[in-house]
């Protein structure tokens, strides 16, 4: 939310995105009680894997059935949504307003927010895949929820968070050995441990918080009396919790 105008955007809509509308209370720019037709103000979409883009179908004619709903996406993220139902519904009833942002082009998501969507590698079927960089007056964010190993980055990882003061990263899997019968490499996503050690040095210092989020159900980290949890805060990182806030 930004204190400033009472407006409210989500990265990423979810298939549980309707039991994170109830969570949101309807004050500020909007109503309480009754009925909300516009329960956020607008979306950011980073990719069209199926935990994030699927929960746009709550904003359709058969549940909230929004106005015109801004929802930002790369060209090739909005081209998906405008070719396939029923997310092509969604455009053609105005339930959603498609505003395409070009990976490296900043603009301003509301008053004081500016945001960055650049191009993270990742598997990429059927759109592109970004990251984002969230400015605010105070502080950076940097959002990476999907990425292949950071070895395919290209400025390296430790240069795009340079500048950033927190970044929540892909904290998918703990270990290569959480998915009996699959083989997580060809999945995607780096293990944990790998981003610490990759990253140790600007954490211990002092200049950068890392938060890992997208945590498959498999992952260690989940158990609050673990090991895997215990290193990593041992190690100066630590876990996205929902209902967390980070000012901007």
């Amino acid at each position: 939310m930004v204190p400033a105008t009472g407006r409210r955007y989500l990265v990423d809509a979810g298939p549980d995105l309707r039991e994170q509308l109830d969570r949101l209370p309807l004050v500020g720019a909007h109503r309480a009680g009754g009925v909300d037709r516009a329960p956020v103000d607008g979306v950011v979409l980073t990719h069209a894997h199926v935990g994030h883009y699927l929960g746009l179908a709550f904003f359709g004619f058969e549940a909230v059935h929004t106005s015109r709903l801004p929802v930002h996406a790369t060209p090739r993220m909005a081209a998906y949504l405008r070719s396939n139902g029923p997310w092509s519904r969604l455009v053609s009833r105005e339930e959603i307003d498609l505003r395409e942002r070009t990976p490296g082009e900043t603009f301003e998501l509301d008053a004081g927010v500016l945001v960055t969507l650049f191009p993270v590698p990742h598997r990429d079927e059927d759109s592109d895949t970004v990251g984002l960089r969230i400015q605010g007056p105070a502080r950076t964010i940097v959002y990476v929820p999907d990425t292949d190993g950071w070895g395919a980055w290209v400025p390296p990882l430790r240069e795009v968070l340079s500048t950033c003061d927190v970044a929540l990263l892909d904290g998918t899997f703990y270990a290569a050995d959480e998915l009996p019968g699959r083989d997580p490499s060809k999945i995607g996503h780096p293990m944990i441990p790998a981003t610490m050690d990759l990253l140790q040095g600007d954490v211990r210092g002092g200049r950068l918080t890392v938060l890992f989020t997208h945590l498959n159900h498999s992952n260690r980290a989940l158990d609050a009396d673990g090991a895997a949890l215990r290193e990593i805060r041992r190690r100066g990182f630590g876990v996205a919790a929902d209902g967390q806030r980070i000012p901007l």
